[in-house]
C-alpha cells in the first residue's frame, strides 16, 4: 500500500508528490497525459515564451530610442512555436528528473478513485493511505452557439499557430484574453476584446484595471466591454453591445479565452459523497475534502487557478496528512497579468476594503520614481499602490502596474503574508537601482 496517490502531474500533484517522497513516504503519481499538467505544456510556460518573442519584437521596433538602429524584421510564428516545444521539453525533462530523484513512481492511465483508499486505471488497482486529487483544469466553454467552430481557437490550440493572422476577435478580458490580446497585437495582428463585465482584468484593484485599460487601448488594441457575444458562424462573431445595439465582427480566427473549469469529470467523485460541483472540489484551506482521507490542491478545487497556488496547497496537504499542521493564506497568494505593461498584486483591493467597512491608508507612486524603471522603460508608464490598516499599520495589499512588477512582488506577498507593519517594511534594504525600490517609495508614502 502506498502512503500516497497523487492524481494529475501539474504544479501541484508533481510537487506535492516529491515533497511526500522527500519525507520518506511511498508515493505514487498518475497522470493520463504529459507531466507537467496545464501550466507547462499549454498554460503558463508556453504563453509567456510567446510573450518574450512578441515583447522583443516589439522592442527591436522601438530600438533606435535606445541609440539603437535595426534594420528589417521578421516574426517567424514556426520558430516561435518550436522555440516554444524546446523550452517545454527540456522543463519537462527536469520535472522527470525531480520526481525520479525524490523516488516519485510514475503510472500512467486516467484514474478513477473507487473508494476511500483505492484507485482504478482499467482493471488495475492501486491502494493508498491518502489519495490527493489535483486534475487541474480544461478550457472552460461558455453555451455561444458555434463555439465549436474549426476557426475558434482556446488557450490549448492557440499554441499550435504556425502562421500570423491578420485579425483575431477575443472572447474574454481576463488574464488569458488580455495576454494573448498583447501577444497578438506586438507581432502585427489586430487585436479585438469582447468582455461581459465593465471592466477587465476582474478581481483586480479597480485603479490598476483602469489604468490598464487605458495602456492596452493606446497600443492599438480594441475593447468591447460590457458587451455579450451571442454567437459565431466561421469566424465572425455577433454580439450584443454595451448600449444594447447588436453587431458583428470577422475575423481570422476566434480565441476563446473566457477562462479554465475544474476538471472533475470521470474521477468518481460522486459514488464517494465527495462535495464538489462545476466550481471544483470542496477543500479546507488543509487541503481536506469532506471525506477522510482525500485531499485535493490546484485548479479542480476552483479556488485560485494559479500554478504556484497549486504548488502551496499540495504541500499544505502533505504536510497535514502526514502529521504537520500547515494552511494556506489565500489573501497572501500574489498574482500577475504578463501584459505589457505587467500587472502584479496580492492581498486585498480596495474595493474589498471599502465592501467589508475596513478603515486603510493608501500610498500611489508612480513606477518611474524607480531609476532601474527609466533606464529600462522609455516611454513606459505605472505606478505601485500600498494599501494598509489604520490602526496597527500593517500592510493589507499592493498592487503594481509596470514592467518587471511581477519580480518584485514576492517581497510584498512575504510582507502580506507575516502581516508585517509600515515601520517594520521600512527597515527593509532595498537594492539600488532595481525596479522594487517603487515598492519602497511606496511604503514611505503611507502617512
Amino acid at each position: 500500500m502506498y502512503d500516497l496517490i497523487v492524481i494529475g502531474a501539474g504544479p501541484g500533484g508533481y510537487e506535492a508528490a516529491a515533497h511526500a517522497a522527500r519525507m520518506g513516504r511511498k508515493v505514487a503519481l498518475i497522470e493520463k497525459g504529459r507531466l507537467g499538467g496545464t501550466c507547462l505544456n499549454a498554460g503558463c510556460i508556453p504563453a509567456k515564451t510567446f510573450l518574450r518573442s512578441s515583447k522583443l519584437f516589439h522592442e527591436c521596433t522601438e530600438a533606435e530610442s535606445y541609440g539603437i538602429r535595426i534594420g528589417s524584421l521578421e516574426f517567424d510564428m514556426l520558430a516561435v512555436v518550436e522555440r516554444k516545444n524546446r523550452v517545454v521539453g527540456t522543463l519537462t525533462n527536469g520535472v522527470a528528473g525531480m520526481l525520479r530523484r525524490a523516488g516519485v513512481e510514475l503510472i500512467s492511465g486516467e484514474a478513477r478513485i473507487v473508494s476511500r483508499n483505492s484507485v482504478e486505471i482499467g482493471a488495475q488497482r492501486w491502494e493508498a493511505r491518502n489519495i490527493l486529487i489535483a486534475t487541474g483544469s480544461r478550457p472552460a466553454v461558455p453555451p455561444i452557439p458555434g463555439i465549436h467552430s474549426a476557426l475558434v481557437l482556446d488557450s490549448d490550440t492557440v499554441f499550435g499557430l504556425t502562421r500570423i493572422p491578420k485579425r483575431i476577435a477575443i472572447i474574454g478580458g481576463g488574464y488569458i484574453g488580455l495576454e494573448f490580446a498583447c501577444f497578438f497585437h506586438e507581432i502585427g495582428t489586430h487585436a479585438s476584446v469582447y468582455e461581459m463585465l465593465p471592466q477587465i482584468a476582474s478581481g483586480s484593484d479597480q485603479e490598476i484595471s483602469i489604468r490598464l485599460l487605458d495602456a492596452l487601448k493606446r497600443k492599438g488594441i480594441e475593447f468591447h466591454l460590457s458587451s455579450k457575444v451571442l454567437d459565431i458562424e466561421g469566424n465572425t462573431i455577433r454580439y450584443a453591445a454595451s448600449d444594447g445595439s447588436k453587431g458583428s465582427a470577422t475575423a481570422d480566427y476566434v480565441l476563446n479565452a473566457t477562462g479554465r473549469a475544474p476538471a472533475v469529470a470521470g474521477l468518481g467523485l460522486d459514488d464517494l459523497g465527495i462535495d464538489f460541483s462545476s466550481k471544483g472540489v470542496k477543500t479546507s484551506d488543509q487541503g481536506k475534502t469532506n471525506v477522510p482521507g482525500i485531499w485535493a490542491c490546484g485548479d479542480v478545487t476552483g479556488r485560485r487557478m494559479l500554478a504556484h497556488a497549486a504548488t502551496r496547497e499540495g504541500i499544505v496537504a502533505v504536510n497535514n496528512m502526514f502529521g504537520t499542521k500547515d494552511r494556506i493564506r489565500y489573501h497572501a497568494v500574489p498574482a500577475v497579468i504578463y501584459t505589457h505593461p505587467e500587472v502584479a498584486s496580492v492581498g486585498v483591493t480596495e474595493e474589498e476594503l471599502k465592501t467589508a467597512g475596513v478603515e486603510y491608508k493608501r500610498s500611489v507612486v508612480p513606477m518611474a520614481v524607480a531609476g532601474r524603471f527609466l533606464i529600462e522603460n522609455e516611454s513606459g508608464t505605472g505606478m505601485v499602490k500600498v494599501l494598509t490598516g489604520v490602526r496597527y499599520g500593517e500592510i493589507l495589499g499592493v498592487h503594481a502596474i509596470g514592467d518587471a512588477s511581477s519580480e518584485f512582488i514576492v517581497a510584498a506577498a512575504g510582507m502580506v503574508e507575516t502581516g508585517i507593519s509600515v515601520s517594520e517594511a521600512n527597515k527593509i534594504i532595498f537594492p539600488h537601482p532595481t525596479v522594487s525600490e517603487a515598492l519602497r517609495e511606496a511604503i514611505l508614502g503611507v502617512r
